[in-house]
């Protein structure tokens, strides 16, 4: 079959359906979202509050993102949703003494408490859905929260952020990494959609550029952990490869999610180099982290050489892998990238999507069994919705702009 025998699925009217149906059906997860703290639980694997966590701010701020662009897209139920977990960013996870935001609601009297870039990140992308939803606290979170980060986060030295810092910010740590940044890029994309100043696009591109000369000088695999100087350490966390956060190597999943960024922020500069090295991520994720066979799917991480390390499948993998294709396939028209986004989905389909207890398993094993040595239960919709999302609409520089 040839691309003149077959209709592409981005296009296909019963494929957006579907994109559609399950957007909506992964939206449905979760009767009770609001924690008895402030701000939203952790679901459990059937969709009910798990009291064992406390609310963590970036679950928090993502179950705003994902129900304010639900309620723009004119889904009935998400914007009271939406309200009633950002209102958690108001108040119980917001530090009123020393500024910025608490990891989670248990913080506020912990002694060892920190405060991330990575949830930082995840607090502007809400406030920008929440200022491009109309919350009448939208925009002046915003604007609180890319204070915060110039004040404390943005090193104009280095054109990056830096990591995490005490509650009170009197010390910030000597460890940098790529994730925070990352997520960063999004954020302040979606910042600018939602009226920030444009300087903030010039800062994620800065970003952009510097991530795209460490990956291009390892090989594409992309460095995730750098010193104060921002020298790679690429034998961080050797001995805890499976760490949640900071995992030892090459994490796959983060190839493909810069691929998609560097597409979207190639819009906001004006830099067609940038697709050249998206799909050279894309490439190097997908050499590297796909595992053909009975059982398909993708390994958390690889050594620097490309060889698996943890070799369970998380669904957020596959999901930025979707999304990847998807962009890719729209910007390049390259019909491979239409053939692997096909693929990936039916491996979503077949193995993640949770059609008993709702939502997508968060974690299989390497035989595609529902497994929780990384992530237990399943705590938020932002990837799986996302993918949805961005397998239905337009590349733009954020997901508010494709909405808009």
């Amino acid at each position: 079959m040839t691309s003149e025998d077959r209709r592409s699925w981005l296009t296909l009217p019963t494929h957006q359906l579907w994109l559609d149906t399950e957007s909506s059906r992964l939206l449905d997860f979760g009767t009770t979202l609001d924690h008895p703290a402030g701000g939203a639980v952790w679901l459990d694997d059937r969709g009910n509050p798990d009291l064992d966590h406390p609310a963590h701010t970036y679950i928090t701020a993502r179950m705003a993102h994902v129900h304010f662009l639900a309620s723009l897209l004119g889904r009935p139920g998400s914007r009271r949703q939406a309200d009633r977990v950002f209102d958690g960013l108001l108040t119980s996870l917001r530090d009123s003494t020393n500024g910025g935001w608490f990891e989670s609601s248990s913080d506020a009297t912990s002694p060892d408490a920190v405060k991330n870039a990575y949830t930082h990140a995840f607090v502007v992308l809400a406030a920008s859905a929440a200022a491009a939803a109309g919350h009448p606290d939208g925009r002046g979170l915003l604007d609180e929260a890319l204070d915060i980060v110039a004040a404390r986060f943005w090193d104009e030295n280095y054109g990056m952020c830096a990591d995490t810092w005490t509650a009170d910010w009197t010390e910030v740590d000597d460890y940098r990494g790529i994730n925070a940044n990352m997520h960063m890029v999004e954020a302040l994309l979606a910042a600018v959609d939602a009226g920030a100043p444009t300087i903030w696009c010039e800062r994620a591109v800065r970003i952009c550029d510097n991530v795209c000369t460490w990956a291009a000088a390892n090989d594409w695999r992309i460095p995730e952990h750098f010193s104060a100087e921002w020298i790679p350490h690429l034998e961080y966390n050797s001995d805890d490869p499976a760490n949640q956060f900071k995992p030892y190597g090459a994490t796959v999943g983060h190839g493909f999610e810069w691929a998609r960024l560097l597409l979207q922020a190639s819009l906001v500069a004006a830099r067609p180099d940038y697709v050249d090295a998206a799909k050279s991520l894309y490439d190097r994720a997908a050499v590297d982290g796909w595992q053909p066979g009975p059982t398909p799917g993708f390994v958390y991480t690889t050594d620097w050489a490309g060889q698996p390390v943890v070799t369970g499948r998380l669904h957020w993998v596959l999901c930025e892998a979707i999304g990847a294709a998807a962009t890719l396939a729209r910007v390049t028209e390259e019909e491979r990238y239409e053939t692997d986004y096909r693929t990936w989905w039916d491996v979503a389909a077949e193995y993640f999507i949770d059609r008993v207890d709702g939502s997508w398993h968060h974690e299989l094993d390497s035989d595609n069994v529902p497994a929780a040595t990384v992530w237990s239960g399943k705590p938020d919709l932002y990837h799986a919705v996302q993918a949805t999302w961005i397998s239905r609409y337009e590349l733009c520089f954020s997901l508010l702009a494709s909405f808009g």
